[in-house]
Formats: structure tokens, C-alpha cells, sequence
């Protein structure tokens, strides 16, 4: 088993100015010793924040800290698989008057493609995908 870290993961441990190993430290003491990976989805996240930083300083900081997360954690790719599992999941969640965003969809059927949880702190759009398990993490 394991775990998908969301980006909400690495955008507060930022912002309160964690390290990479900091953060996966405070994970594992909420999820144990599974193994912990990042979505392909998440990864255009963090870059995405990277490119809206300012000043420069605060790019290049953040930058450093986005490449040391890609640097020590596996990234899943986005498959033709997950694709499957987005396009049920939305179609049906749609069709009952639900709309969970596309990012979180994304790295959700990520997480149910693995047969992984999904660790976050923003549960709210990710209880809502059927089956996925969602591990609090602040």
C-alpha cells in the first residue's frame, strides 16, 4: 500500500517553511511507513506555484524546494488508465449533480489506479471520489 501526496501537502509545509524531509517525516507519522509518491497532476501544481512566485527570491526558494520533492519522490505518470477512471468517475459524479475539480479528480483516480490512499489537507473534494481512501495530513 501507499500514498499520494497531494499538493496541498507541500503548499503548507512552504509556507510554514518545512524542508522536504521535514514534511515526509510529519507524513509518516500520520500514514506510516507507506510509500509515498506524487501524482503527475501535482507535480504541474507545484511547478505552477513556482512560476507565480514573487519576488525572485521567493521563486528561487520555492523552485529549490519543488525540485528537492521531485528529486526524492517517485512521480506517477498520467495513463491512459487514470484517463479511464477520470472520465467514469466525473461522467457518473456529474450525472448525480457533482462536480469534484479535474486536478483533484485526477490525482484521486491516481491514487485508486495504485490502489493508494490519497493524503491531504483539503479532504473536501476528495471524499466525494467513491472507493479512494483519504488520510488527513496538516
Amino acid at each position: 500500500m501507499g500514498v499520494v501526496l497531494d499538493s496541498t501537502v507541500w503548499i503548507g509545509a512552504e509556507r510554514r517553511r518545512f524542508t522536504v524531509l521535514q514534511t515526509l517525516e510529519r507524513v509518516r507519522l500520520v500514514v506510516g511507513d507507506e510509500l509515498a509518491v506524487i501524482a503527475a497532476m501535482t507535480a504541474a501544481e507545484l511547478v505552477h506555484g513556482v512560476w507565480r512566485a514573487k519576488p525572485p527570491q521567493m521563486r528561487a526558494r520555492r523552485e529549490e524546494f519543488v525540485e528537492e520533492i521531485f528529486a526524492r519522490i517517485p512521480v506517477q505518470p498520467l495513463s491512459l488508465r487514470v484517463a479511464r477512471i477520470v472520465g467514469r468517475i466525473d461522467a457518473r459524479s456529474r450525472a448525480s449533480g457533482s462536480v469534484i475539480p479535474t486536478v483533484d479528480l485526477t490525482i484521486g483516480a491516481t491514487a485508486l489506479d495504485l490502489g493508494f490512499a490519497v493524503a491531504t489537507a483539503n479532504v473536501r473534494h476528495y471524499n466525494l471520489i467513491p472507493g479512494l481512501r483519504v488520510v488527513m495530513v496538516a
